[in-house]
């Protein structure tokens, strides 16, 4: 589990800034008292003051149209377009016509399947986007976050109670606004492509056991991070940092053993021939393991992955059950000499360095937002506080965001060749590599045509052809 998933709430992901667009990068890879509208919209481009029922005379609450506001509107209006752009982009970027690498596995009827399905997918994301960017700009504009700040301060609590109170119920309504759109998605588009095994017990109990989590282990993150920042002057920001790189770096550890068995079952690979060629590669390459185990993936959907979990002599590999249903051995092992191609590489450590880095640069950027008067105007608030900071910086710090993912992808998109080429030398079977990327495409209707731009601002894997050519040409170079 990615910290970054529990300090979401800190970014506008979870906030109603986070437009919960739900994308899928379907590459088959291994691998968030009201003023009538027409008064509040000619208030922003007059500059009429707006002053929020209640607040003090003198309060930041009466503040004009701002600087903050506008640049805080135009990041979240850019987003929207930016996505509209590229998904349609996307969309026209689909191909009639087979791709000449997958004749014989892909039917000419469910290749059309396959496009309909990004096509449904595009245009349901495209919708939910538009449902809850109009409800973010319209929350903002006409005070929400103040009227839940006056909520949060109503029990008389500490300040970082008071700011967890404030989070937890941002964060609750926009989960709220999530769900029916999950819903849909998977209890219908899934449904209907046949990817689905998902129980409504098990939807509901997944929701439930995710807020659980994020009250006990964000409460916890959050709560450090507010003290920290109303306790430790101008070198807070740097505490923080460390606290939460530490935070990440134990819930590496702890990930395996104690959060992901709450979701699923792991169980000790039953199957003796796939389990000894995969030991049997593994000690070939001297990589030391704690096991391997399959894990109930089919308990929630058809689609297929691998990976490896844990560090050092901890690791353990871990195969969806539908993987192994649909692949043979050589294919399963070529996945997973891919993992540890990963590894070898020092992939992970890359990888969670620029996390931590990230972090840090983004908590040094957040002590010069807090409790600016300007950006507390932009959101209506009659008081600042560091807990407010924190989420309204998070509007700010979006493009910065996008930006580090940008490059974060294109790391991965090369540390796939990578591995890709590692498992090509050690294993010795680059038809079976491809077998299995070829299938998992299939099997996972993947988009075997997205568009450049695409993959430029989203994709952390390849497309599949671009990865099947590559392994040709390293198989016929012999490196």
């Amino acid at each position: 589990m990615d910290f970054c998933t529990l300090l979401s709430f800190l970014t506008y992901r979870y906030t109603l800034a986070g437009r919960f667009l739900h994308k899928k990068e379907i590459s088959g890879q291994i691998v968030d008292i009201v003023q009538p509208r027409g008064i509040t919209i000619a208030a922003c481009y007059f500059r009429i003051p707006i002053v929020i029922p209640g607040a003090q005379a003198g309060s930041i609450s009466e503040a004009s149209m701002n600087y903050y506001l506008v640049i805080i509107l135009a990041i979240i209006i850019g987003s929207y377009l930016l996505d509209l752009f590229v998904e349609r982009l996307n969309l026209r970027n689909l191909k009639t016509d087979l791709p000449e690498e997958f004749r014989g596995w892909y039917d000419q009827a469910r290749y059309k399947k396959s496009q309909e399905y990004l096509i449904e997918n595009t245009r349901f994301s495209l919708i939910n986007s538009s449902i809850v960017t109009p409800i973010t700009i319209a929350f903002i504009l006409l005070g929400g976050f103040n009227l839940v700040d006056r909520f949060s301060r109503s029990f008389n609590l500490d300040s970082i109670l008071a700011g967890l109170v404030f989070t937890g119920i941002l964060l609750f309504a926009s989960q709220l606004l999530e769900i029916p759109f999950s819903i849909y998605d998977t209890f219908v588009i899934e449904a209907k492509y046949g990817f689905n095994r998902t129980t409504p017990r098990t939807f509901i109990l997944d929701i439930l056991k995710g807020w659980l989590l994020t009250a006990l282990i964000g409460g916890v993150a959050l709560y450090a991070i507010i003290w920290f920042f109303e306790t430790s002057g101008k070198w807070a920001w740097f505490y923080c940092w460390m606290i939460v790189t530490a935070f990440q770096l134990l819930l590496t550890f702890l990930a395996p053993v104690v959060i992901m068995p709450i979701f699923n079952k792991y169980t000790p690979l039953n199957k003796d021939d796939l389990r000894e060629e995969i030991e049997n590669y593994a000690k070939s390459q001297n990589f030391k393991m704690k096991g391997v185990y399959q894990m109930d993936g089919s308990r929630r959907s058809t689609k297929s992955n691998a990976f490896f979990i844990g560090f050092g002599r901890f690791r353990r590999i871990v195969l969806f059950d539908t993987l192994i249903a649909k692949h043979t051995t050589a294919e399963l092992v070529s996945v997973l000499a891919h993992e540890m191609g990963h590894y070898r590489k020092g992939h992970i450590w890359k990888s969670m360095l620029l996390s931590f880095l990230t972090f840090g640069l983004m908590f040094y950027i957040l002590s010069l937002f807090l409790n600016n008067p300007q950006l507390f105007a932009a959101f209506r608030m009659e008081k600042t506080s560091v807990y407010a900071s924190l989420v309204f910086f998070g509007f700010l710090y979006g493009p910065i965001d996008t930006v580090f993912s940008i490059f974060g992808n294109m790391f991965a998109r090369h540390n796939e060749y990578e591995a890709d080429n590692y498992a090509v030398k050690t294993y010795g079977k680059p038809s079976a590599m491809m077998e299995a990327l070829k299938k998992l495409s299939v099997d996972n209707l993947s988009n075997l045509t997205p568009h450049p731009v695409k993959v430029f601002l989203s994709y952390s894997h390849p497309p599949v052809l671009e990865r099947i050519r590559a392994i040709r040409n390293m198989s016929a170079d012999g490196r």
